[in-house]
């Protein structure tokens, strides 16, 4: 056996360079960093420069505060910074940069320089950097920043992007291709910051825009086209009643402003949301989403399907709309920090928030109704007696009348012809057998036959195992188990219980088909098995059996898989570890003395979870499961144990990490959710009618095709 390698340090250049790739992705991520500098020195105009898609050249100039020259010499070393002190800043932070690394990883990664100049200053002085540190511009000079002409304001150039990195620049798409990127940044922010003016440019060019619905709008026609102005719809809400604010003004003001409401008349459990949407009317083929979360472009997969689920019943297949939500929250209930690009934050109450976006989205669409929509009528159906109008009256009376004899005689002859009876009387026939029987699957060929789950003939799945309701004196288990009767929906339990399986749609989208008598029901099995899981666990409350874990992984290990912070890290650990009694009598989740993960609690017996999504598990017990109170803890720790245990990627699964199944494990995962999760679906679920709402959608019913066949 070979002996260990040592442990070494690694180089600082090294780990600055690695750094700066976490945050430096291509270079619209660069202009995105730099573009929020703009906005944070309280810029009213920027120019943006670009040469090679950004590659060769990335330059951005504003008319903000600048930068003085005492502080030039630090300017692009790692985490200085003036917006940040102390660690509690993080909970009132109102700036788009706080952690000082954007300018370092670009001065690590290219040839970056700096031409600034404040108002109380006489000139400007440019300086530039490299690694971090000043430089000379050329060899001889001194590394001190030289005086020059400038206006007030700041210029940052950004010359030969990765070229010190060239696996980084190898794996960069066209020059195009990164210049569309940074069009689109650059679109987005103008969108949302109406006031501050994009300097004329060949690709584009916004004027100063009042703070306002309509001072949105003119920016969205500017960059978007006017055709989607003409189908906006605007809506605000406040969850305390507030007027909708000026999110155009001063950055600096703004902040101000905000601290003061904070403080006088906002609670932490107070928020907003501003959003322009299109109605009914206009559909694109891809979906235009952006998201803004006090005033940062954010991604968020989750409320991005939530608002595609809601317009899926409104628009053709394969439309899509566009979509602007601007959403402002307390600066204590957002984490901030938890991406390195800042692209993702996360947030208190964010289930809930979702869902009255998407609630109220959909109010203002139904409210629009059917007036705006437009479609093109064929007055007449080929094949009609109308389409012999040419022939003389004489010959059409005379196919008229074979017509009439024609369909009579079809009338005696087959009973299901109903044409000559009215709709409304027409009895439902029963649905042939072989709806009943064939699943979705057994309709298309497959290349691989082992990746069939099911032969072709399908019967309706029972789930044999008994889970019986733990005994539990607790008050609040006795109320959280009351809640989940209160919320039932009778028409949906009836749909669950009754309901036969067509087949899985779309496995990374977590579609499938259910069909109940005479309706086709599309349903996001991933919300179903949310609920479902999350109700196992208060059933078995104290009594839920383990998932042996062998051997038993390290709670820090399984942290540092997906946070790269220590003290974060540290906290998590010591509150888990807190409560390790606790978590096991309850939970059936045991943890050793020594911070092992020896067992987790098994919900459902035959189906086994994605232990891939274990480390982000273990990560959201820290932060999202609410240890203050009882019933608060219990319900929201069985809430992140049923979105670890759901199918598929998961509601909290990275924004733009590609899932990749293999073959057998496919067939498996089809399996279970086929044979498992639908089978204890039909015995124990108890659906809410928030699945019915958003999650349950019917696609088709018996009677309306034959009237819609009949027309044809």
């Amino acid at each position: 056996m070979a002996d260990p390698l040592p442990i070494r340090r690694l180089d600082e250049t090294l780990i600055n360079r690695i750094a700066a790739g976490e945050i430096i992705h291509r270079p619209a991520s660069a202009l995105k960093e730099l573009l929020e500098n703009c906005l944070d020195a309280g810029a009213t105009w920027i120019r943006v420069t670009v040469k090679d898609g950004g590659m060769k050249l990335l330059q951005i100039q504003d008319n903000g505060c600048g930068i003085r020259k005492s502080d030039l010499p630090i300017l692009a070393e790692r985490f200085t910074t003036s917006k940040l002190s102390s660690y509690s800043d993080l909970s009132r932070i109102q700036t788009y940069g706080f952690r000082g690394e954007a300018l370092a990883s670009m001065s690590h990664v290219s040839h970056l320089s700096v031409v600034t100049k404040t108002k109380t200053e006489n000139c400007a002085w440019k300086a530039c950097f490299a690694d971090g540190r000043l430089v000379p511009a050329k060899p001889g000079q001194a590394a001190e920043p030289k005086p020059c002409a400038g206006n007030d304001g700041t210029t940052i150039s950004i010359e030969d992007l990765f070229y010190n990195t060239p696996t980084r620049l190898s794996a960069l798409r066209s020059a195009s291709e990164e210049y569309a990127r940074i069009l689109d940044v650059m679109t987005k922010y103008s969108v949302h910051n109406p006031l501050c003016r994009g300097v004329p440019n060949p690709d584009l060019s916004t004027p100063a825009s009042a703070a306002s619905p309509a001072g949105t709008q003119a920016t969205i026609r500017m960059t978007y086209g006017s055709s989607i102005v003409k189908e906006l719809i605007h809506y605000y809400y406040s969850s305390a009643g507030l007027p909708a604010k000026d999110k155009g003004k001063d950055k600096q003001q703004e902040s101000d402003d905000e601290d003061i409401d904070m403080e006088d008349d906002v609670t932490p459990k107070d928020w907003s949301f501003d959003a322009h949407f299109t109605n009914a009317n206009y559909h694109a083929k891809k979906m235009v989403f952006l998201l803004f979360i006090n005033h940062r472009l954010v991604e968020s997969s989750r409320l991005k399907r939530a608002i595609e689920g809601v317009y899926s019943t409104i628009l053709p297949k394969g439309a899509s709309p566009f979509v602007y939500l601007s959403i402002q929250l307390h600066p204590s209930t957002v984490d901030v920090n938890v991406h390195p690009t800042k692209r993702e934050v996360q947030f208190l109450n964010e289930e809930e928030i979702f869902a009255t976006i998407a609630d109220s989205v959909q109010e203002k669409l139904g409210q629009q109704g059917g007036s705006s929509r437009t479609f093109q009528v064929q007055t007449l159906l080929t094949g009609g007696i109308e389409a012999d109008a040419s022939l003389p009256s004489k010959t059409r009376k005379v196919k008229e009348s074979q017509s009439k004899s024609t369909s009579d005689d079809e009338d005696e002859d087959n009973s299901d012809k109903t044409t000559s009876m009215p709709s409304s009387q027409r009895p439902t026939k029963p649905i042939p057998s072989h709806f009943k029987t064939g699943t979705l699957d057994s309709m298309f060929p497959v290349a691989n036959p082992a990746l069939r789950a099911q032969p072709q003939e399908s019967q309706v799945t029972e789930y044999k195992r008994e889970i019986r309701e733990s005994q539990c004196r607790l008050q609040s288990v006795l109320t959280m188990r009351k809640d989940v009767e209160v919320r039932r929906h009778q028409q949906l339990t009836e749909i669950i219980q009754k309901h036969i399986f067509v087949g899985i749609v779309d496995l990374s989208k977590t579609l499938s088909l259910l069909q109940h008598s005479t309706r086709l029901y599309l349903v996001n099995h991933c919300a179903l098995a949310e609920e479902l899981f999350y109700q196992l666990g208060v059933r078995q409350f104290g009594d839920l059996s383990r998932m042996k874990l062998s051997p038993p992984p390290s709670l820090r290990t399984l942290s540092q898989t997906t946070l790269d912070r220590d003290a974060i890290i540290d906290k998590i650990v010591e509150i888990l570890m807190a409560r390790r009694d606790m978590l096991a009598d309850y939970f059936s989740l045991n943890i050793s003395e020594d911070g092992d993960l020896e067992s987790l609690p098994l919900l459902l017996r035959d189906y086994t979870p994605d232990l891939d999504k274990l480390p982000n598990f273990i990560m959201r017990l820290g932060p999202q499961v609410d240890w203050l109170s009882e019933q608060g803890c219990f319900e929201t720790f069985f809430r992140e144990l049923a979105y670890f245990y759901v199918p598929g990627p998961g509601p909290f699964a990275p924004l733009g990490d590609a899932r990749t199944v293999e073959a057998d494990e496919e067939k498996v995962e089809r399996w279970q959710i086929e044979h498992v999760l639908f089978a204890a679906m039909r015995k124990y679920l108890v659906p809410p009618k928030t699945l019915l709402e958003r999650d349950v959608v019917q696609v088709a019913d018996l009677p309306d095709l034959y009237k819609i066949f009949e027309r044809c």
